[in-house]
């Protein structure tokens, strides 16, 4: 509420009051009504004579004397301003192509359509069209279309000459101003002054240690700070070299201090592993003939297997009864041969680890495998990860959790599970087949010591 006084003369007798409200707009709700008073008030004023002399026609002097009374008016007006909410409602037309809603097309045959264009339309059409097809090759999927004729077969070695040749001979362009060492060309840049507030804020707070920890960090060298900081853990101000060098308590290199640039470390050079030089045929053979030596076979990384040898070892899978151990990691499994190595898993008896990472089975055979281990009860740790498609889908990793839960023999598994809810089962259930085959030993062993205690 505003009080507004307005003091004006004037020549008003009477006193009036005058009570005017708003009436809300049409649309509009409206908390409270505009309410407006106005007063006015006549003050009594004071009465001046006025004496004016004039000579009439006779000649004489005549004195006329005026009385004015003056009068104040003294006027209040009152304002209250409240607030008012206006409702707006929004008309949506929908949405039309070429004047015709949208619904009026679902019913439009596109191929008449199509049928009826020329091909010079419809390869206009093409342009303005990109599909969304990764089978399509690039120079269809583009619409720009190259009008010059072809130049022969690419030669690369010939090409990239070319390039060279050109950014040789292409001259560089001119400096405006020659380069001089150590002068400033063109506008150099000046830090802004700094803020008195940040400077203060960055002052050190000063810290009464003693006058004996005040004396040993005074008199200490830079190396002895440095390996102190790393000590307590301030890693932010040191570079790896100095934290591991303080560690390992092998010395601060020398010329790093606190504001030296650590250089790269060298690598250390390992030599690479040999080629696998396992003799597939020969173990083959050696698995057909169950020799009891062979326990460990490993095939990892050979190349050059074929369908034919590997259809041949998991046919002599299941008569062998001293195999415990077979990787197969980057062979180049398919689909095919790993149906064939399912089936072999079920008939084996000795088999206790399973490796078959890094080849191309599709997930739905991996369901398959995980499913074969259920009817060997001698498989222990199974792994086949990293496989052509990396992630198995909310589907089959509900599967295999299933299988597994079902597996009594399982310890191991292999496999990369996305879902939270797979991982934790598939975790849970392997501890507990870890915990039951523990005590099933122990209890075996010391069963086996009570026996012996006996007969002795």
């Amino acid at each position: 509420m505003s009080d507004i006084e307005d003091v004006f003369g004037g020549g008003e007798e009477e006193q009036e009051q005058t009570k005017v409200e708003k009436e809300p707009e049409p649309d509009a709700e409206s908390k409270s009504s505009v309410v407006t008073e106005r007063m006015e008030e006549v003050i009594p004023g004071e009465t001046e004579k006025m004496v004016t002399e004039t000579i009439d026609e006779d000649g004489d002097v005549v004195e006329e004397t005026t009385e004015v009374t003056r009068k104040t008016v003294k006027r209040t007006m009152k304002i209250t301003e409240t607030s008012a909410t206006t409702k707006t409602t929004t008309l949506t037309t929908p949405a039309k192509l070429y004047g015709k809603d949208l619904s009026e097309y679902d019913d439009v045959d596109v191929e008449s359509l199509l049928a009826q264009l020329s091909p010079e339309e419809i390869t206009i059409l093409a342009k303005e069209v990109d599909p969304d097809d990764n089978f399509l090759p690039p120079d269809q999927r583009c619409s720009y279309e190259c009008t010059k004729d072809a130049t022969g077969p690419l030669n690369r070695k010939q090409l990239i000459e070319h390039i060279n040749k050109q950014a040789i001979e292409t001259p560089d362009q001119p400096e405006f101003e020659p380069y001089v060492q150590g002068k400033v060309r063109g506008k150099k840049w000046v830090p802004p002054p700094r803020d008195a507030r940040e400077i203060e804020a960055e002052e050190q707070i000063a810290i009464d240690m003693g006058e004996e920890y005040e004396h040993a960090l005074n008199d200490a060298t830079q190396e002895e700070i440095i390996d102190l900081a790393a000590i307590l853990g301030f890693h932010s101000m040191m570079n790896q070299d100095q934290y591991h060098a303080s560690l390992l308590n092998k010395g601060q290199p020398v010329g790093l201090g606190w504001d030296g640039v650590t250089k790269s470390t060298q690598q250390k050079l390992f030599p690479m592993d040999p080629p696998n030089a396992t003799d597939v045929e020969e173990s083959i053979k050696r698995v057909k003939d169950d020799d009891s030596k062979l326990i460990d076979l490993n095939l990892n990384n050979i190349k050059n297997i074929s369908d034919e040898k590997l259809e041949q070892l998991f046919a002599a899978l299941p008569q062998n009864e001293h195999l415990e151990v077979l990787s197969l990691t980057n062979v180049g499994l398919t689909d095919r041969t790993a149906l064939l190595l399912a089936e072999a898993i079920e008939k084996s008896k000795t088999l206790r680890v399973l490796n078959v990472e890094t080849n191309f089975i599709s997930p739905p055979v991996i369901v398959k495998l995980v499913q074969a281990l259920l009817k060997c009860h001698t498989i222990e740790e199974f792994r086949a990860t990293n496989q052509r498609s990396g992630v198995l889908g909310n589907k089959i990793e509900m599967e295999i959790t299933d299988l597994v839960e079902k597996n009594s023999s399982l310890l191991r598994l292999g496999l990369h599970l996305e879902f939270n809810d797979a991982r934790h089962r598939v975790a849970a259930h392997l501890q507990r087949n870890i915990d039951r085959i523990g005590r099933q030993r122990r209890m075996g062993h010391l069963s086996r010591n009570y026996t012996i205690g006996v007969w002795q």
